[in-house]
């Protein structure tokens, strides 16, 4: 793979969007290598879990690559789009959880593409916002739908229509971030002022520990049996689309074929231990 690279820790791929020289933004050739990725994670036993994140200490992704982007007609902007879609669906509906380790910024599409993970989590330096509108456009690759299911129709407008920036502190507040990483008062460099934001040691350091946070969160959930998690992923993402007697009524016929004859055994030994 040119632009991205992969590891494991344990159960877990670790995912990388490697493009820091442009702030890890997607090109139509990068898109094509995370969709090749992520349909190989699909049938890999191996794999329970995915951190998705950027190499470099500056950006998750900065969003689309505007080199290619600018170039483009209303035709090849809908077949990128399209492209783009594509792989955030994968994301989304894949039956292993996917955690976002956001790393600086992730901006427009970079944003986007947080959205489709199943949880986000974040480093204390870093930015999120649906920034298209800066540049003439609306968001295009699912911002309009995925951000109001998390944030709220009222407060995913006021981020679209503005544009702005957030940081890290605002973005959990309104629940776009699960959780912020932070070195912390025991440690001699403490994201406090704006002179931190550039201090290189400081953003390797804050880098380092969010992959080691991250794995060691995906590790809280890939202890779990993997089939009941599948089956909770596909319901909660059924629940945003579906009424809520069809909900329940899935939500019944997924816990029943959990039953087997090994889960019966665990359950008893967890509440019988």
């Amino acid at each position: 793979m040119k632009h991205v690279l992969i590891e494991k820790a344990f159960d877990i791929a670790i995912v990388k969007i490697n493009r820091p020289k442009v702030l890890n933004a997607l090109n139509f050739e990068l898109v094509s290598e995370l969709v090749e990725i992520f349909n190989n994670i699909v049938n890999d036993d191996k794999i329970n879990a995915v951190i998705l994140t950027g190499v470099g200490n500056k950006a998750f992704c900065a969003g689309g690559d505007l080199n290619q982007v600018i170039k483009m007609d209303p035709l090849q902007a809908e077949k990128y789009a399209s492209h783009v879609h594509n792989l955030l669906n994968i994301i989304e509906n894949l039956e292993k959880p996917v955690i976002a380790a956001i790393n600086g910024y992730a901006l427009g599409g970079g944003c986007q593409l947080a959205l489709a993970c199943d949880i986000r989590i974040a480093s204390s330096n870093a930015k999120i916002g649906q920034t298209e509108i800066k540049i003439g456009i609306p968001p295009g690759w699912g911002g309009t739908q995925r951000l109001a299911r998390i944030v709220g129709i009222a407060k995913a407008k006021e981020l679209i229509y503005t544009g702005k920036i957030i940081c890290a502190k605002d973005a959990k507040e309104i629940n776009l971030f699960n959780m912020i990483i932070s070195l912390g008062n025991n440690h001699s460099l403490v994201f406090n002022d704006k002179e931190n934001l550039n201090n290189e040691e400081f953003n390797i350091l804050l880098n380092a520990k969010l992959i080691q946070e991250s794995i060691k969160f995906t590790r809280t959930i890939t202890v779990n049996e993997r089939f009941p998690i599948k089956i909770s992923k596909s319901l909660l993402n059924k629940s945003r689309d579906i009424n809520r007697e069809s909900g329940l009524a899935l939500e019944r016929f997924g816990c029943a074929l959990c039953f087997t004859k090994n889960d019966k055994d665990q359950i008893k030994s967890f509440f019988y231990k």
